[in-house]
């Protein structure tokens, strides 16, 4: 992306570095402010295709399919790759097309991506048979070698997260538990809720210590809990999200990006 920015001139090429490190940090977080930084972007330099790229995952993480999709497609006739083949057919998925997003599963593009590649198209695959209602074929589009395999790649936790998932919507609740169990073990990272899943299906139910009912049910007891006395900064959890999109990579080291005013041309 470096070599493409080059291309602009030294101040507009800044511009809009500025605007594509801010969609890299807020689209997991803020998607909805990521794009409104993609939309800067792509109004200074629509004809990168870099920017083009960030625009349709800002596009994508907003569940703007069909912009999405445009802006993929945009990027790919300019770059001439097929990393994007996955995502495109997912927002084919998004926009109420399985059967296209299937179609696509079956062109050469994807004997072309690479094993990270080949496995995200397996996953919308599957995506798009169980939307279809094809919950038996969804399982069979699972099974593969990268699977079955031990070893533990940044993509084996959300395909062992999908292959439970699929097995319990067909009613194969011993297999699904099993697989969450693998989808766990392989999550280092948190991307998936396979823990919660786990539980849910032991049957473990979390109570939240700080209920405010429990206190009123305990007779000839008065005043021996103070509200005063609960800190109120007890920290409700995390929330682990999953990110889409790769890292906008080979940016110059920007110290300080402003805040877009309000009257920032967008």
């Amino acid at each position: 992306m470096r070599q493409e920015l080059m291309s602009l001139p030294k101040g507009l090429a800044e511009e809009v570095s500025r605007n594509l490190v801010m969609v890299a940090q807020l689209i997991d977080e803020e998607p909805d402010k990521a794009y409104e930084y993609s939309r800067i972007a792509l109004r200074l330099a629509s004809r990168v295709a870099a920017v083009r790229e960030a625009a349709g995952f800002a596009a994508y993480a907003t569940q703007k399919y069909s912009e999405a999709l445009a802006e993929f497609r945009a990027a790919r006739r300019m770059s001439g790759g097929v990393e994007l083949w996955p995502v495109m057919a997912d927002c084919e998925r998004g926009m109420g097309r399985p059967e296209r997003a299937l179609a696509m599963a079956g062109e050469p593009e994807v004997q072309k991506l690479d094993k990270a590649g080949q496995v995200e198209m397996r996953l919308v695959a599957a995506g798009a048979r169980r939307d279809m209602d094809q919950l038996d074929a969804a399982i069979v589009t699972l099974q593969s070698p990268e699977l079955a395999s031990g070893a533990v790649h940044p993509w084996t936790a959300r395909l062992r997260y999908a292959y439970a998932d699929a097995l319990l919507a067909a009613g194969r609740e011993s297999e699904a538990r099993d697989w969450f169990a693998k989808a766990l073990e392989a999550d280092k990272d948190g991307v998936t809720d396979a823990s919660d899943r786990l539980a849910e299906l032991d049957g473990v139910e979390f109570v939240d210590a700080f209920d405010d009912s429990d206190d009123e049910g305990v007779d000839g007891v008065e005043g021996a809990i103070d509200d005063d006395d609960v800190e109120d900064d007890v920290d409700g959890g995390v929330e682990l999200r999953d990110g889409d999109i790769d890292e906008i990579d080979e940016i110059d080291e920007i110290d300080e990006i402003d805040d877009i005013e309000d009257g920032d041309d967008r």
